[in-house]
């Protein structure tokens, strides 16, 4: 008997973590380097990164509208200009992200989901 309650499948963090990688290999290894670590005085880490403990939606927007000016990580001031990735589909943000965020050293248990990342472009 159907009572009117619709099945939500949770979100999956390691199915994202892992289509994540492969959307970090083609969009975000150029500048942040296979193994996170940047480019030293050119593009931040993304490894070990207190960076990627803003809120969300900061990293949202910093994927989908880029970066000019001036962003200090780890406690060293990168001044290069980071391009628009508007471009990517909400999935293939919140994937890279969630890769982002558990892997070379860090960790979150919370999961960015496309939702998110499609209120943040609208």
């Amino acid at each position: 008997m159907f009572l009117g309650s619709a099945f939500v499948q949770a979100y999956s963090l390691p199915q994202s973590i892992e289509r994540g990688k492969e959307v970090y290999t083609t969009f975000c290894q150029n500048c942040h380097m296979e193994n996170g670590q940047g480019i030293a005085g050119t593009n931040p880490p993304l490894a070990k990164s207190d960076y990627l403990k803003h809120p969300v939606n900061d990293l949202i927007l910093l994927v989908l509208k880029g970066q000019v000016g001036k962003v200090k990580v780890n406690g060293v001031t990168y001044d290069t200009p980071m391009l628009p990735l508007d471009y990517m589909t909400d999935e293939q943000i919140a994937d890279a992200l969630n890769y982002a965020k558990n892997s070379w050293g860090n960790k979150s248990a919370i999961a960015i989901i496309p939702a998110q990342v499609k209120k943040m472009r609208n």
